[in-house]
C-alpha cells in the first residue's frame, strides 16, 4: 500500500513527494495527464491519471491507500465544489480505518490578526470563506485520523505569491507595493512546509489543526525593499491604493493580500517536533532568487 498524494507536481506537493520518496515510502500520485504522470514517475511515485473531482476514482484510491495528503486545487473558480467532492470521496474511502488524511486550508481564513493561533476566531475574506465549513467537517470526521494544515504565504526557490512582489511594476525607478505595505504577511518556506505535512501525516492526532507558519512575519514594505534591492533599484518602493490593487489583482485576491496577519506556528513545533529553518522571505527576495 502507498500514500495517496494530490498536487504532486505542484509547488508544495512536489516537495512533499521528494521527502516521502527520500524516506523510502511508496506514493501514488493522482495527476491529470500523461505528461504529469511521467513527471511523478521520474520522481519515484506511481501515477494514477484522473482528477480530484472524480469521486469514484478518488474513493477507490483512498480505500487502497495508507492515507491521503491533499494539496491539489483546480484554481479555476471551481475550488469549493471540486474540493468538497474530493473530501467526500476521501472520507468515504477511509471511513472506519483510522488512517490519516491531511487536508489543506489556508492562513487567510483567520482574517487580519496580529497573533494567529489554531484557536483564533475565523474571519475569512470572500476568496476563502468556502474553506471554513469544509475544514470543520474534516476535523470532525469520525473513523479517520484527520488533520487540517493552514499554511501561511509559501515562498522559496522563486515560487509562490512572493513572485508578485518581485515582479511588480516599476514607477519612476521604484517598485510598486501591494497596497500601502504596512500589512504583515505570515510566511513559510516551502521545504519547511513540506516537512510539516509529512510530520502531520505520521504524528498528528485525529481532529487536529496546525498553522503552517515559520514564525517570520515581514511587512509588505520590507518585502518590497528587499525585492527592489535585488532588482538594482536601491530599495526604492512606492505604495499603491486599494483601488489600484483591486484593478491589478481583482477584488477577492487583492483583499486577501491586503490582510494584516502574523503567526508563529508554535503548536506544530511543540506537538510534532517541527523545526522550520529555511531562509526568511526577505532574505530570499534580497538574494535575487526571485529575479529570474
Amino acid at each position: 500500500m502507498a500514500i495517496l498524494l494530490t498536487g504532486a507536481t505542484g509547488y508544495i506537493g512536489s516537495h512533499v513527494l521528494q521527502i516521502l520518496r527520500a524516506q523510502g515510502r511508496d506514493v501514488v500520485a493522482l495527476v491529470r495527464d500523461e505528461s504529469k504522470a511521467r513527471q511523478v514517475e521520474a520522481a519515484g511515485a506511481t501515477a494514477a491519471i484522473g482528477t480530484i473531482g472524480d469521486r469514484g476514482l478518488v474513493e477507490q484510491l483512498a480505500t487502497d491507500s495508507d492515507g491521503v495528503i491533499q494539496l491539489a486545487a483546480p484554481g479555476d473558480g471551481s475550488d469549493a465544489e471540486v474540493t468538497e467532492t474530493f473530501v467526500d470521496a476521501v472520507l468515504a474511502g477511509l471511513e472506519g480505518s483510522d488512517k490519516p488524511f491531511v487536508h489543506t486550508s489556508g492562513i487567510w481564513v483567520y482574517g487580519s490578526n496580529a497573533d494567529i493561533s489554531e484557536t483564533s476566531p475565523l474571519d475569512p475574506p470572500a476568496l476563502t470563506a468556502w474553506r471554513v465549513p469544509l475544514d470543520e467537517r474534516v476535523q470532525k470526521a469520525e473513523g479517520v485520523k484527520t488533520t487540517v494544515i493552514a499554511p501561511g504565504i509559501v515562498y522559496g526557490h522563486g515560487g509562490g505569491i512572493p513572485a508578485l512582489v518581485a515582479g511588480a511594476d516599476q514607477v519612476d525607478g521604484a517598485l510598486q507595493l501591494i497596497g500601502s505595505g504596512d500589512q504583515h504577511w505570515t510566511t513559510v518556506f516551502v521545504d519547511d512546509l513540506a516537512e510539516l505535512y509529512v510530520l502531520a501525516f505520521d504524528l498528528a492526532e485525529g481532529g487536529s489543526r496546525y498553522i503552517g507558519a515559520g514564525g517570520d512575519n515581514p511587512t509588505v514594505h520590507e518585502l518590497g525593499v528587499a525585492a527592489a534591492t535585488a532588482a538594482g533599484l536601491e530599495g526604492r518602493v512606492v505604495p499603491t491604493t486599494i483601488d489600484e490593487v483591486h484593478a491589478k489583482l481583482g477584488v477577492p485576491f487583492g483583499d486577501a493580500l491586503l490582510l494584516d496577519q502574523q503567526a508563529r506556528g508554535t503548536s506544530a513545533r511543540i506537538d510534532l517536533g517541527w523545526e522550520p529553518n529555511g531562509p526568511t522571505l526577505v532574505e530570499e527576495l534580497r538574494s535575487g532568487s526571485y529575479t529570474g
